[in-house]
């Protein structure tokens, strides 16, 4: 039960970590060392709450699922708080 926590504290800390990377990367070109950087920032910070909490190697591609998750959704704010919502179009 404890692990169960643990892996879901993980899963959950990569996705919020990611988030404010995914917002400020957006404001660089695609590619760009800062955007690279940005990109792969949060990874280390993964894998040191990964080897703290005693996971191994099998719990890598649901960290990795969930900073990616968080890149997204972070970019996806910026470029929503930048160009507003926008009202679906009616057709008469």
């Amino acid at each position: 039960m404890q692990d169960s926590f643990s892996f879901a504290g993980l899963v959950i800390g990569a996705f919020l970590v990611s988030i404010p990377c995914g917002y400020v990367r957006e404001s660089f070109k695609k590619f760009s060392l800062p955007w690279l950087f940005l990109a792969h920032l949060p990874i280390p910070l993964v894998v040191h709450f990964r080897h703290m909490a005693g996971f191994g190697w099998r719990v890598i591609p649901f960290t990795l699922a969930a900073a990616i998750g968080g890149q997204i959704v972070g970019g996806w704010y910026k470029r929503r708080m930048i160009h507003g919502r926008k009202a679906p179009q009616r057709q008469p």
